[in-house]
């Protein structure tokens, strides 16, 4: 913190104080820089200063699509320093509840609308093998490090056969789309006027139409019920226009979300082992409960379902 505070008297908030902000799943961490009623963010990426390099891309990528990111007041890539507009600390996870979600979710939904006429430009692109990747975190870290379950052999090929069933499903719909990658309640803010405005963006990707629309409406960190999800979702197909029956395109929705839960059950359970971050593993069984609701409605994914739910 020494550091940081030697370069912060070289900038122009040299006298505000620095109060402890906001958690992250990543290295960087976050203060809140306040000075009687003004405040800023400070973002601290010296254990990782690569992500700034993409944090200014990507933010520029949606400040020219109109989205709503912070201002980045300050910058000292060297030392992985910024300092950025407050949004404040209200999250959509603080205010969303059963009587208002269909408001605030079709608001997120016209941002995300938005968000994907950014440029794609120089993003990585969400291919087979990096879908697949990502899938794998679940075996690795969930089944055999945190439950500790040594698979047979069977198990194995219906995991690996599913799992390529399921990213070559998510391939058939429209690619080539900006995607934040986590779009969800923690990092979809209100600001002051009422507007959204967007945090932790850094690692976008250029990948499927429905990747942050699963992310957004099937949060790993609150669940409302299906049929109104449903609605939302083809709610986006219809302002997307986008000329696919309801079958499919929830179908498309439905593997994007198996592909990003069974991923995020890896990722959770890594958080806990490697990075000694506890707080994730009580979002595990909602987590769970997305995966095997999901791959039971499906003849291609029903074993999944089955071999999941007897590892409970």
């Amino acid at each position: 913190m020494s550091k940081t505070q030697s370069w912060l008297k070289t900038t122009t908030f040299k006298n505000y104080i620095i109060e402890s902000a906001l958690a992250d799943a990543s290295f960087r961490k976050y203060y809140r820089l306040r000075d009687g009623n003004k405040t800023a963010i400070l973002m601290d990426s010296s254990l990782e200063k690569e992500s700034l390099k993409s944090f200014l891309d990507v933010t520029s990528k949606l400040q020219n699509a109109d989205v709503g990111v912070p201002k980045i007041f300050e910058q000292n890539i060297q030392d992985g320093y910024l300092i950025l507009e407050d949004f404040g600390t209200k999250h959509y996870l603080d205010i969303l509840n059963q009587n208002n979600f269909k408001a605030y979710y079709t608001k997120a939904i016209n941002t995300i609308l938005k968000m994907q006429k950014a440029s794609v430009k120089g993003l990585r692109v969400y291919n087979k093998e990096f879908l697949d990747f990502e899938m794998s975190l679940m075996q690795e870290w969930y089944i055999e490090k945190y439950l500790q379950v040594k698979l047979t052999l069977a198990q194995k090929k219906l995991l690996e056969e599913t799992l390529n069933t399921i990213s070559n499903t998510v391939l058939e719909q429209p690619q080539d789309i900006f995607v934040h990658r986590d779009f969800h309640s923690r990092n979809i803010m209100l600001k002051e006027n009422n507007k959204i405005g967007l945090i932790d963006y850094q690692d976008a990707m250029n990948g499927a139409i429905t990747y942050d629309l699963v992310s957004l409406l099937k949060d790993c960190y609150v669940a409302y019920d299906r049929r109104s999800i449903k609605e939302l979702a083809l709610e986006f197909r219809d302002k997307k226009g986008l000329k696919v029956d309801n079958e499919t395109f929830i179908k498309w929705f439905d593997f994007m979300g198996l592909q990003r839960h069974i991923k995020v059950l890896g990722v959770f359970s890594r958080l806990h082992i490697r990075d000694k971050k506890e707080s994730f593993l009580k979002d595990i069984p909602l987590t769970l409960k997305y995966v095997i609701d999901t791959a039971n409605r499906y003849n291609q994914t029903q074993e999944l379902a089955k071999f999941l739910s007897g590892l409970k």
